[in-house]
Order: C-alpha cells, then sequence, then structure tokens
C-alpha cells in the first residue's frame, strides 16, 4: 500500500517538475517574442486528481510538444525568411555592383570617347581659334565705329532682336566659337556700314530740338556718315541717345543756303556740301566758338590795356601817314617849280630858309648851316610818332606774356583748390593766357608793319630834301667858283 502510494507520488511530483519546466519556458518564449496565445488546458476535476495525474500529464506533454513544434515551425518560417531577405538584400548587392561596374566601363569609355573627339576636334579646328580672335576684335573695334556712326539713326533699332552695336559688343565679348549666322551678320553690318557710307540719302528722324528734351519728326538728308540736314539746318549725332539733334548756334548765312540747295538738289547729278568728319561736332565747335567781344572780355583787365595801346598806336599812324602823304604829294609838286618856293611843304620851306628872304647867302659855311638848320627842323615832323609805335610793337608782346603768366596762375590756383587736372576748371585761366598772348602779338604785328610804311615814307620825303640841299650847295658854290 505505501509502495503503491508512494509510486503515484513521485509521478506526481515529476508532472509537477515538466509543468513548471513547461512554463518557465514559455514565459520566456513570451519574453522573447509574444506567441499565440495557446489553447486553454483541460482542468482535472477535482474528485479525480490523483487518479487522472497521469492522462493529465500525458496531456501536458502532448500540448507541450505541440507547442514545441509549432515555435519550431514559427522558427524555422522566420529563418527561411530571414534567409530570403538576405539572399534578396545579396542579390541586390550583387546587382549594384554590376551596375556599378557597368557604370564604370561606361564612364571609362565616355572619357576615352571625350579625347578622342576632343582630338578630332583639335584636327578639324585648324586655324579657328586664331579667326575667333580676329573675329572678337574686329568685332570690339566696329562696336565703338558704329555705335558713333550716323547711320545708326537712319536704321534704328530691330523689332526684334539687339541692334549692331549690342550685338557686336556680345560678340566681342563671347567665350565660345561663333556661329556662322553671326559671322554673317558680322560681315553684314560692316559691309553695309561700307557702302551706305558712301551714298547720300533721305530720311525721315526723330530729331531732339535745342531745349533737348523734345523730339520731332523732320525730313533729313545724310551725307554719308559725315553731315546731316533739316529744313536748312545743321544736324549733330548724339551717339549716347542715338538721336540726331540741332544745334545750338547759327551759322553763316552761306553754310545754310548750301543745306537748302543740297535738300533740293535732284537725285542724280552733283551738289555742293558741307561735310563734317566728326559726325557734326566740329559744326557745334564753329557754332560755338566765341565772337570778337567776348574773346576781348575773356582777356580782362590786361586784354582792355593791349587794345587800348594798340588803338592810340593805329589812330596816331594814320594820321601821321595822311600827313606825310599830303606832305610827300606838295613836295612833289615843289619839285616841279623850285623857283617859286612855298611856306605849305618842307622842301619850299628849306628852300626859303636858303635863299634868306629872296637874297642869296655868299658865305657857303652860313648857306650850309641854314639848310641843314632847314632840314633838321622839318625832320622831327616827319619822323613823328614813330618812337611811340615802336615801343607799341615792343610792349604788346610783353602784355601779352603779362597775360599768359596771370592766366596761368588763375589755372594753377584752380587746380589747386579742385584738387584735379579737369580741363573745365582749367579752360578759364588757359583761355585768358592764349587771348592776351593773341591780342599782344595781334596789335604789335600790324604795327610793325605800319612803322615800317610810315619810317619809309619819311625816309622818302628826308631823301628829296637831303638831295635838293646838296644840289642847292653844289649850285651856290659853283657860282662863286665862277665869279
Amino acid at each position: 500500500m505505501s509502495s503503491v502510494a508512494r509510486g503515484p507520488l513521485w509521478r506526481a511530483f515529476g508532472a509537477a517538475v515538466l509543468v513548471a519546466a513547461s512554463l518557465a519556458s514559455s514565459v520566456a518564449h513570451a519574453q522573447a517574442k509574444p506567441p499565440t496565445p495557446p489553447p486553454p488546458r483541460a482542468q482535472p476535476p477535482p474528485s479525480q486528481t490523483l487518479t487522472n495525474l497521469p492522462q493529465y500529464v500525458q496531456r501536458l506533454r502532448e500540448d507541450e510538444r505541440r507547442l514545441a513544434q509549432e515555435r519550431e515551425a514559427r522558427f524555422r518560417a522566420d529563418l527561411q525568411k530571414a534567409e530570403r531577405q538576405a539572399q534578396e538584400a545579396v542579390a541586390r548587392r550583387n546587382a549594384a555592383e554590376q551596375r556599378s561596374s557597368q557604370l564604370d566601363k561606361q564612364w571609362m569609355a565616355n572619357e576615352a570617347r571625350i579625347a578622342q573627339l576632343g582630338a578630332q576636334l583639335k584636327d578639324h579646328e585648324g586655324y579657328l581659334g586664331e579667326l575667333f580672335g580676329v573675329t572678337r576684335q574686329v568685332a570690339g573695334d566696329a562696336a565703338n565705329t558704329l555705335q558713333q556712326s550716323m547711320l545708326t539713326v537712319q536704321y534704328g533699332t530691330p523689332a526684334e532682336g539687339e541692334d549692331r552695336a549690342e550685338f557686336l559688343r556680345r560678340l566681342a565679348g563671347a567665350r565660345a566659337l561663333p556661329s556662322i549666322t553671326e559671322l554673317e551678320r558680322l560681315w553684314y553690318e560692316l559691309l553695309r556700314e561700307m557702302t551706305d557710307g558712301g551714298k547720300v540719302i533721305k530720311f525721315k528722324a526723330s530729331v531732339l530740338e535745342r531745349d533737348n528734351k523734345t523730339k520731332v519728326d523732320m525730313k533729313v538728308v545724310r551725307v554719308g556718315p559725315f553731315t546731316a540736314v533739316s529744313d536748312g539746318q545743321y544736324l549733330a549725332y548724339l551717339s549716347s541717345q542715338k538721336s540726331l539733334a540741332q544745334l545750338n548756334g547759327e551759322l553763316l548765312g552761306r553754310f545754310r543756303s548750301i543745306a537748302r540747295a543740297l535738300e533740293n538738289a535732284p537725285d542724280t547729278g552733283y551738289a555742293r556740301a558741307v561735310v563734317d568728319p566728326a559726325s557734326g561736332a566740329l559744326l557745334g565747335l564753329y557754332v560755338e566758338r566765341p565772337g570778337l567781344l567776348r574773346r576781348v572780355r575773356e582777356g580782362e583787365v590786361v586784354g582792355y590795356v593791349i587794345i587800348a595801346v594798340g588803338v592810340i598806336g593805329v589812330l596816331l599812324a594814320l594820321y601821321q601817314a595822311f600827313f606825310l602823304v599830303v606832305t610827300r604829294m606838295t613836295v612833289s609838286a615843289q619839285l616841279r617849280d623850285l623857283r617859286n618856293p612855298k611856306q605849305n611843304n618842307p622842301l619850299g620851306r628849306v628852300l626859303l630858309a636858303f635863299r634868306g628872304e629872296g637874297k642869296k647867302v655868299q658865305n657857303p659855311e652860313l648857306a650850309e648851316l641854314r639848310i641843314s638848320e632847314a632840314v633838321l627842323r622839318e625832320v622831327p615832323k616827319l619822323e613823328r610818332f614813330q618812337s611811340f609805335l615802336r615801343l607799341a610793337v615792343a610792349a604788346g608782346p610783353l602784355l601779352g606774356l603779362i597775360g599768359t603768366v596771370i592766366g596761368m596762375i588763375i589755372t594753377f590756383r584752380a587746380i589747386v583748390a579742385s584738387g584735379t587736372s579737369d580741363p573745365k576748371i582749367m579752360a578759364r585761366g588757359i583761355g585768358q593766357a592764349m587771348i592776351a598772348t593773341v591780342l599782344g602779338l595781334g596789335i604789335a604785328i600790324p604795327l610793325l608793319f605800319i612803322t615800317a610804311g610810315l619810317a619809309a615814307l619819311s625816309r622818302a620825303v628826308t631823301q628829296i630834301l637831303d638831295e635838293q640841299s646838296h644840289s642847292m650847295l653844289a649850285e651856290s658854290t659853283g657860282e662863286r667858283k665862277q665869279a
């Protein structure tokens, strides 16, 4: 009985141990990954606990075995899935490596092809590099020339695209070889400028009026790239605005008549025209040149002094020239009638002094002294004002030099005050210096010729007096020897 009872107890104890191990394994597996909840175990009835314990343990073993099989199946499924994912990753890696290898081979092939094409391009390029440099240089030079050309007004700005100056500047600054179209347009623009530059064209254009604000549509006659006229007025080309503008001033009447004749000239034949190589700039300077009074005012005080000296010298010279001409005429008349001397001319007065109130002087020394005295009395009148004129001739350039020095002092002060050498700032001082020099030379050179002419006239009259006095002395000496 005890042995029988002891046997079931050991079996119960073993079953309990198995149940505890199974429960521990289930808990560990539940902590690793939540499994599917197992079906509920059958609970033994309370009245048959020891009797049905083996069957109960057997069922537990079967449940554990079934659970273990399920876990093993699940583990195997997970393992197979992981293996499949690993195989797919390895396949993708192998495909990527193969793709990378193919791309490397393609890149190397492309590099080799590029090098081959580069060498082929250089072989085929030939002198295109030199042509490119020449094209850029020509385009740059032509852009500046065409920008300053009056023909730009006639062509205007195209409705689409860029005008010729902008196109040439872009071509001059390009980094790539020009296309055939660009080369053709470069050739066309140069050829059009050359051919139209030798023509006289009538066209309509917007002309900027003298107020530099409003534009008026006018009929314009263009003489090459040089001169443009409209309604008898000459026009200047403003490259900054790409427009024609009226000159600020009036030209001489003959210039305007030439312009009107050119506008009304027929399409064939020849006509006179005024050509300005600077596209109206020279005509603008001609219009804006200062007048005589303005030039005198620019000379300031020194200029007025020089002009005063010159005017006084000219007036005195005119008076003396009139006196010498009249004296020469009266002396010539007296030469034709020496027997009847008159007081209205130097020769007559010398003859009267020699004869001494109608009586001939017997003493030759006294006669010579009287003649010399009479001639010396006439010489100051004949050479009157010549000393002042020679002084004016010498003083004119010196006064001009003083004005030049004053003008340069003004120029240097302007430079020091402004700190720059702007021509507009220096213009006043330089203008004063130049005007003073011109005025000084302007009075000195004419007075020099006038002085020389007066000296010649006075020497002619003095020569006649000397000749006649010596003749009278010779006659008187011969008469005394005969007596």
